[in-house]
């Protein structure tokens, strides 16, 4: 954490807070048990590179060194206010329907905890709730409520560590929203419309070491796209990986991984295994780089031949200077279509995050993103020809006003371009927001 700038001579006597206590970056260690998706609940805006599926994938990358703990708190609570107001000229993100209004976003968002919840290097459990009600002007049939939760722990006993991750998203619009980004970056482009989904994450991590060098790491998941009306999945995975720390801040793994993935009727259901090696650098407090690339085979029930794909993370974060973050975060999965029958889809994403502190009270922001989504039969007989090819870009502009007030604005644009011309759409917002911390 950085240090408090003085205050100014015309300020009040209370300091002003670091940007690090106002605009966190992610404070998840490198090790691989950590899920680096966690929350950061006194975000304006995240600085964290995450994903088009949020924090219900193990592709949204937000890197960040442990911060020192020392001595941690018994019990931690947090809670925070956060209302925006936006113009979006396509609330539907329709291709043909444009409709634009004047929406406004209300944004509790409360964390409890025990232990040590912010260097995760000791024993602790940790629950973030955010609810979010969306209200349309003019629109009031698009009115949503979304609910956003994330729970963790990890306990640590000697040469085993155990670490639990539960997260649920009930969404009930157009956006994969997820805690680390609520206006909106990603896009659900499988639906392109607004429509309800919940989505159920579960991970768990077990490391024992066996040497001084070398490591092992279990890790079971599990996930739940559940779409209403449409086509719904289930996927369970587990996999075992041999680490081993190559030099004081480098450590290497290669193992495996198997799952099976129930889909609803028509897609069939799949079984997949992946081979990835993969890689932590820990250079400085300042940077580091996660990585783990492979192949993934799936089979499918049924006469479809084995689909071969190559699958990769990759997350870098950099504080080159006090105020500045850089966060940079690529992959690539496979999801099952939850609206073309029969159909999955390769997603390969790429997204950046900056953000600098200016004049000790303002922060500019910059994100950008693009994800391509190439569908492909699950079954013989498909023709899945859809190929999308979407991208986002955001700045924005915040100031602190007090250690519990701060106000920004920000303009988001995104764009899809699809071969078939009912899911292209494009979109530009402009909100203003303002964040109250109890």
């Amino acid at each position: 954490m950085t240090s408090a700038p003085e205050p100014l001579p015309a300020a009040p006597a209370e300091p002003l807070p670091a940007s690090e206590e106002v605009f966190p970056s992610s404070s998840d260690s490198w090790s691989s048990l950590t899920n680096y998706t966690t929350a950061q609940t006194t975000v304006v805006p995240a600085p964290a590179a995450g994903g088009p599926y949020g924090e219900f994938s193990t592709k949204n990358v937000a890197t960040g060194g442990a911060a020192s703990s020392g001595e941690p708190r018994r019990f931690h609570y947090a809670l925070q206010l956060t209302v925006r107001g936006v113009w979006d000229d396509n609330i539907f993100i329709s291709h043909t329907d444009r409709k634009s209004d004047y929406y406004f976003a209300i944004e509790p968002d409360i964390t409890l905890g025990v232990g040590d919840i912010e260097g995760r290097n000791r024993s602790y459990l940790r629950l973030d709730y955010m609810p979010s009600a969306i209200l349309f002007v003019n629109h009031s049939d698009q009115d949503a409520f979304n609910q956003l939760i994330h729970l963790e722990g990890g306990y640590s006993t000697g040469r085993l560590r155990l670490s639990l991750f539960e997260d649920i998203a009930l969404l009930e619009s157009a956006n994969l929203n997820s805690i680390i980004d609520t206006t909106g970056l990603w896009a659900n482009l499988d639906a392109s419309a607004s429509t309800r989904v919940n989505i159920f994450n579960t991970r768990m991590r077990a490391q024992y070491d066996l040497t001084g060098k070398l490591y092992l790491q279990g890790e079971f998941d599990s996930y739940v796209y559940f779409y209403p009306g449409n086509i719904s999945d289930y996927t369970v995975s587990g996999g075992l990986y041999l680490y081993y720390n190559w030099l004081p801040k480098v450590s290497v793994g290669v193992g495996g991984t198997f799952g099976y993935d129930w889909v609803d009727e028509p897609t069939p259901n799949q079984t997949f295994e992946q081979v990835n090696a993969r890689l932590n650098y820990q250079a400085t407090a300042k940077l580091g780089l996660y990585a783990s690339a492979g192949a993934e085979f799936r089979q499918f029930d049924g006469n479809r031949s084995t689909y071969t794909t190559p699958v990769f993370e990759v997350g870098v974060t950099h504080h080159p200077f006090d105020g500045t973050t850089i966060n940079l975060a690529a992959g690539r999965r496979i999801y099952n279509s939850g609206f073309l029958g029969a159909q999955d889809f390769a997603d390969t994403y790429f997204v950046g995050r900056f953000q600098q502190r200016l004049f000790r009270r303002l922060y500019f922001g910059l994100g950008a993103g693009y994800e391509n989504s190439n569908y492909f039969a699950a079954a013989e007989n498909i023709s899945a020809s859809r190929d999308d090819n979407y991208w986002f870009i955001e700045p924005s502009l915040d100031v602190l006003i007090t250690r519990w007030l701060n106000a920004g604005i920000y303009y988001l644009h995104r764009d899809d371009s699809s071969n078939i011309d009912s899911f292209s759409f494009d979109d530009n917002q402009v909100g203003v927001r303002a964040t109250v911390r109890f």
